[in-house]
């Protein structure tokens, strides 16, 4: 049969090269729903080839990412295809392709849809999450590392046939908001077997928990510091599992709740875990990486032991550390330390220092101070208290042991306090106060200043004797006399006189290390001086001037924040502590004029030092030479030390706001607003409270000598009757004034009650006459007989009230108007008010009135014309 050949209907012929060409530029886009239907159609559910080629152009069609609107089909096409990688491998590519793009920004076509669909990305992210499931680890691989790119990457800035990719701080809070990193933390436990998807994942977790705090805690809901500590150990041939592990629990620590976290590892089988993989990693370190991440892990370990409830104790993990921490200072039978080396690597370096501040959290748990006591910790830190040495081939380089010098200076500092017993058992004050005697020394030292703790003495001996002063302050201001009777016995008080003697006779400018130094010699001597006489007069053999010097500092000084308002804090203390008390170093210090420049130093200070000073004045005030110094001194405009003192008196007045009156007097416990009587009676007891309590106080005595069957003699039962007595009459009297109190509100009470029914019955008969005024008013208006009776009654009285005896050369003017129909006393002008239209039937009507003017609204006329006149009349 022969085929007919159409004749084709366009000028030219389209070639199949051209066919082709066109074909790959212009390809039919995918329908997503048209793609679910083909996966979930019960007729097309098995076409693995038409299901793989759709999704091989949905991908192509996608290759710059996903629209935001088209999100939920997107998933919901992963989430089909997940569910059939059980029976299919060949799904886990278009997966893994469909993921890959995943990781891309999300695409929108204008700025509103990133708020409009916040929600749709949210929760789509959040499905990519519980696509762990699925097992397989190319899938979980690529799964992790699209959330990494879609957290961190920065998004291109180019467009996409209209569409924008999303910002990286959109992503980032989407990620954030779809708690995907909880369901991370749960998928650990899903891969034990595929050692490579725990470490992408540990590297994931890593990424989101850098710098969001959202994400730390997210995680911390999922039991994420747990579960990190169970796998530090499992087999991981690349090595990288502890460090990624290490760097999240360190973000965990400090951008997470520090409860949470403590709550989670405060078990056995965390701790053991964490201890033993710090113990392999500090025995197998070998490489420059090694020895960082031990160092991470100790600093990890430093937080924890922070913490009383984690059981650093009981897993023997304090011990272990205790060991590694005094090496090699300390000598040691433990098989851990034979093998082990330090070198003077910075590496090494670094972690002796960690060691040290690891000491110092460990005395936040009490029970760990006998774990230090027995490992000899004091012992370590004091092997570098002493003058430094040419160091051997295995010691520290000369800058590395200036530095940890002043560090485990510093580390005494807290934790001596609490170790008395093996800080004198190291002769602790021997060795500082011969540290002190070098740091004084002309030797030759150049200090290299390059920590922290080394501050303001580059150059020079003055951040060992800072620190050296610093740890002596801190010992002697515990208050143990066995400390401050050795630092007596040592010499220390003549010593630190000339040192703080030097320092205060020198010309070198004021430093703040400096004013430090001479707080910390004046805190310590007045520990050392203030309980005992025979201290006190040694101090005044060499103190006194030194205090005199000092006190003369200028004022304007105190608020330079370099340290100058502690130093002459310190000052007054040190006078009170050691010269206070002592007779000669009070004569001294008088002679020398102190009490006037105390109080100088009163009348320029400010509110918060006047506390001390007058403490300092009041005790001193019991040598006699005192009051005659103080009667002697003149301040500011001449004035007196009474006038100073009233003057310090009133201002505290005005701090607590304390009334007086216009005379100047206080108030007391009378004129007080808002009281009632039971009120006032309370206030008398208040007002007497102190007396009824030393009363109490001497019948308590009495009951006691009863109790007790103790006997006084007759002159002391004669004044413990009189005692009782006064204060038995002080009870009555106040009983009495309460009872006047009560007696007196009941009778003002029955007053204002009655004064309030008078003026009751003073109203109601003001009422009647007016009501009755009212109806003689209305009687005579609607009445003409009476009227004539009230008009005739009123010339009557007029006529009496003029003289009997007429005098003819006296003018009599009458008295009313002629003419005048009212029974009122009226002027020459009157005010009219016209008929209300309502009552005439219209204004003005000539029918009803009958009336030839027309009379206007509130006009005023003569008394004369006011008869003949129709119109309304009211007095104005």
């Amino acid at each position: 049969m022969s085929v007919r050949k159409s004749i084709p209907v366009v000028r030219h012929i389209i070639r199949d090269s051209d066919l082709g060409s066109k074909a790959d530029v212009h390809t039919r886009p995918v329908d997503l729903n048209w793609v679910i239907n083909l996966i979930e159609d019960r007729f097309s559910c098995s076409l693995l080839d038409r299901h793989l080629h759709s999704l091989k152009r949905m991908v192509k069609q996608y290759q710059f990412g996903f629209p935001i609107r088209d999100l939920v089909q997107v998933f919901k096409i992963l989430n089909l295809c997940a569910e059939k990688v059980r029976d299919q491998d060949a799904y886990i590519q278009p997966i893994c392709e469909i993921l890959t793009l995943c990781g891309l920004p999300f695409l929108k076509e204008k700025a509103s849809d990133e708020s409009n669909f916040a929600q749709v990305v949210s929760e789509s992210i959040s499905q990519m999450g519980y696509l762990l499931r699925v097992p397989s680890a190319k899938v979980r691989l690529q799964l992790c590392d699209s959330i990494i790119r879609l957290y961190s990457k920065e998004p291109p800035k180019q467009e996409f046939e209209g569409y924008y990719p999303t910002s990286k701080s959109y992503n980032m809070q989407m990620i954030e908001e779809s708690g995907v990193v909880e369901t991370l933390v749960m998928g650990l436990a899903l891969v034990g077997s595929q050692p490579e998807v725990k470490l992408q994942i540990m590297q994931t977790l890593q990424c989101l928990s850098r710098s969001s705090a959202m994400n730390c805690n997210l995680m911390l809901n999922a039991q994420a510091a747990n579960k990190i500590c169970h796998i530090l150990n499992d087999p991981d041939p690349s090595g990288q599992l502890l460090f990624r592990a290490s760097e999240v629990l360190w973000n965990l620590l400090e951008q997470a709740s520090k409860k949470e976290l403590v709550d989670q590892l405060s078990n056995f089988e965390c701790i053991n875990s964490f201890k033993e993989a710090f113990l392999n990693q500090m025995v197998n370190v070998c490489s420059h990486s090694d020895r960082q991440l031990r160092n991470d892990l100790l600093i990890i370990t430093i937080n924890l032991a922070e913490h009383p409830r984690i059981p650093m104790i009981e897993t023997g993990f304090t011990k272990l550390l205790i060991v590694l921490a005094t090496f090699p200072e300390v000598k040691s039978n433990n098989p851990l330390v034979h093998g082990l080396k330090i070198s003077s690597s910075y590496e090494d370096f670094e972690m002796k220092k960690i060691f040290f501040n690891l000491l110092v959290a460990l005395t936040n748990d009490l029970a760990s101070i006998q774990v230090l006591s027995e490992g000899g910790a004091l012992l370590a830190l004091f092997h570098y208290v002493k003058p430094h040495e040419n160091p051997g081939v295995r010691d520290w380089s000369p800058a590395q042991f200036e530095e940890l010098q002043l560090h485990a200076l510093a580390t005494l500092i807290s934790v001596a306090p609490v170790m008395v017993d093996d800080y004198m058992n190291c002769q602790g004050n021997t060795r500082l106060l011969l540290l002190l005697d070098w740091c004084v020394s002309q030797d030759p030292y150049f200090g290299k200043g390059n920590s922290f703790h080394a501050a303001g003495g580059r150059g020079s001996k003055k951040a060992q004797m800072h620190y050296c002063l610093r740890l002596l302050r801190s010992m002697a201001s515990l208050g143990e006399e066995l400390i401050n009777q050795n630092l007596h016995d040592q010499g220390a008080i003549p010593q630190l006189l000339d040192i703080l003697k030097s320092m205060t006779s020198s010309t070198e400018e004021d430093t703040k290390i400096n004013l430090d130094m001479q707080t910390d010699i004046l805190i310590i001597l007045s520990s050392i001086c203030e309980h005992d006489i025979h201290r006190k007069e040694l101090f005044a053999t060499f103190g006194v001037e030194i205090l005199i010097k000092l006190l003369q500092i200028n004022p304007n000084k105190f608020y330079s924040s370099m340290g100058h308002n502690k130093l002459i804090l310190s000052t007054v203390d040190c006078i009170w502590c050691c010269i206070v008390g002592c007779c000669i170093a009070e004569d001294s210090y008088i002679e020398m004029g102190g009490i006037f420049f105390l109080l100088d130093f009163l009348e320029e200070s400010s509110k918060r030092m006047h506390n001390l000073i007058l403490g300092t004045l009041l005790e001193l005030c019991d040598n006699n030479k005192t009051i005659h110094h103080m009667n002697v001194w003149r301040g500011k405009n001449d004035s007196t030390a009474a006038s100073l003192l009233l003057h310090i008196w009133k201002e505290e007045e005005k701090e607590m706001r304390v009334k007086r009156d216009m005379q100047g007097r206080i108030l007391g416990f009378e004129h007080l607003p808002g009281l009632s009587a039971r009120d006032y009676a309370t206030l008398a007891i208040v007002h007497r409270y102190l007396d009824f309590k030393v009363g109490s106080i001497w019948n308590e005595i009495d009951r006691e000598f009863k109790r007790e069957a103790v006997h006084p003699i007759n002159l002391d039962l004669d004044s413990l009757y009189t005692i009782t007595k006064h204060y038995e009459n002080l009870g009555r009297q106040v009983a009495h004034h309460q009872t006047d109190i009560l007696e007196n509100h009941q009778k003002q009470d029955v007053f204002d009650e009655e004064k309030m029914y008078a003026e009751m019955q003073h109203n109601h008969k003001q009422s009647e006459l007016f009501k009755t005024s009212w109806q003689k008013y209305m009687a005579r208006t609607t009445n003409h007989e009476i009227l004539k009776e009230a008009k005739n009654f009123q010339e009557q009285m007029i006529e009496s009230s003029g003289p009997e005896i007429k005098d003819l050369r006296i003018n009599v003017h009458k008295t009313h108007a002629a003419g005048l129909y009212t029974t009122g006393f009226w002027g020459r002008l009157v005010s009219i008010e016209t008929t209300p239209p309502e009552l005439l039937g219209g204004p003005f009507s000539p029918v009803n009135l009958k009336i030839k003017g027309t009379c206007r609204n509130n006009s005023t006329m003569k008394t004369g014309d006011a008869g003949n006149k129709p119109c309304s009349l009211s007095v104005k």
